[in-house]
């Protein structure tokens, strides 16, 4: 696969059909964005729009579950990067005119689309940047995850996380999602969340919380929240702008 074959990537914010208002009214106001016509049978898929840049963040209506997050790998040939994943370890999920539903061997969901030219990242809002999707990986299964998603993103920056179990893939400048492996103190289902950057995680709090919000737990360099369509999220201690801790990369 060619290392330019991979030209952006979309962060996916999936919630459950009857919770998508919520969802668009809270995200739209955490990026400082506006919505997009709504797309699909259903209406269940919304870009996130800002001006003079391009989108990275959508919405999507999922039938069953919680919901949770996915990405989107935005690519020059799609047949091409869907053989890549195959050849690594991926299976197919669906099949569509021109893009198509995998499944990392975890049993991530992520998705390969056409590129349309995408290439200016959206600012940092309230000193915050939603930039990060963190894929929650069973004991079990996280070593061969983080093989299979090394190999699947050859000129993706690998780094070793804040803690042991954390495992960090930084996408080549410019590109706007980067993601975060983690694995779990437990086997269970592989599932995946957002994680923002903050300059200041106490004044994210606040914003958020007062946006309908509600603080779930803190950890050590985070705070795990609930949006008020029901779903998890974190805010994180890392530099909005590169992304990394303060005086990490």
């Amino acid at each position: 696969m060619s290392a330019t074959n991979i030209r952006w990537t979309y962060a996916f914010v999936d919630r459950p059909h009857g919770r998508l208002g919520a969802a668009r009214d809270f995200w739209t106001a955490v990026t400082d964005t506006r919505l997009s016509e709504l797309r699909g049978e259903k209406g269940e898929f919304v870009t996130l729009l800002a001006d003079r840049t391009d989108p990275c963040v959508k919405i999507q209506g999922v039938d069953a579950g919680p919901g949770g997050a996915h990405l989107d790998f935005s690519v020059e040939d799609v047949p091409a990067f869907v053989e890549s994943a195959l050849r690594l370890g991926a299976a197919t999920v669906a099949e569509h005119d021109g893009w198509a539903v995998l499944r990392s061997p975890a049993g991530e969901l992520f998705c390969a689309v056409p590129w349309h030219g995408e290439s200016v990242r959206p600012p940092v809002v309230a000193d915050t940047r939603l930039d990060q999707v963190s894929l929650d990986i069973g004991p079990g299964s996280f070593d061969a995850e983080v093989a299979f998603w090394s190999a699947l993103l050859p000129d993706w920056a690998a780094l070793p996380g804040a803690l042991p179990e954390f495992h960090v893939l930084k996408p080549p400048p410019g590109q706007p999602i980067r993601i975060l492996l983690q694995r779990l103190g437990e086997e269970r289902p592989a599932t995946a969340h957002l994680d923002l950057a903050c300059a200041d995680i106490d004044e994210a709090v606040v914003l958020h919380e007062h946006l309908g919000a509600t603080v779930v737990s803190q950890g050590t360099h985070w705070t795990v929240m609930r949006d008020p369509a029901g779903g998890v999220y974190c805010l994180t201690g890392r530099d909005p702008e590169t992304g990394g801790l303060p005086d990490r990369p």
